[in-house]
């Protein structure tokens, strides 16, 4: 049985945000692989630590120091400073996730939650698709 749902998450500032609950709580009761995808360029979506909320400052700090918006080689700015910077760490952290359900729970491990890499300063609401396949 494969269900699939599109979703709009809000507008969040740029940075690394807990978005698990926006994606559990649209979940069949499915034993199966759940599949999430974004259909954005300029966010990104991981699945990482959500204990400690430095590890998302982390993330943050780390990818604008390797992608500096200061950088003067970029051609694709039309957005501003964030637009190519925002394509490239889009596509270092990638537009989809994966992992297992069972009867509706996710099988995520006891630390780890999914997250929306936003990585516009200006990024508005995200569009979502979830897609589930799986078994009663």
């Amino acid at each position: 049985m494969i269900k699939q749902i599109e979703i709009k998450i809000p507008p969040h500032k740029r940075g690394f945000h807990l978005i698990s609950n926006y994606i559990f709580d649209k979940l069949p009761n499915l034993t199966g692989i759940v599949h999430v995808f974004i259909k954005h360029t300029s966010a990104s979506l991981t699945i990482n630590e959500n204990a400690d909320y430095t590890v998302r400052e982390d993330f943050e700090t780390h990818f604008n120091k390797m992608v500096p918006e200061s950088a003067n080689y970029f051609k694709h700015t039309i957005e501003g400073p964030d637009d190519m910077t925002s394509h490239i760490k889009s596509s270092l952290l990638g537009s989809s996730i994966s992992f297992p359900i069972k009867n509706g729970t996710p099988q995520l491990g006891i630390w780890q939650g999914i997250f929306l890499c936003e990585h516009r300063n200006n990024g508005g609401s995200r569009n979502i698709i979830i897609t589930v396949y799986g078994e009663d």
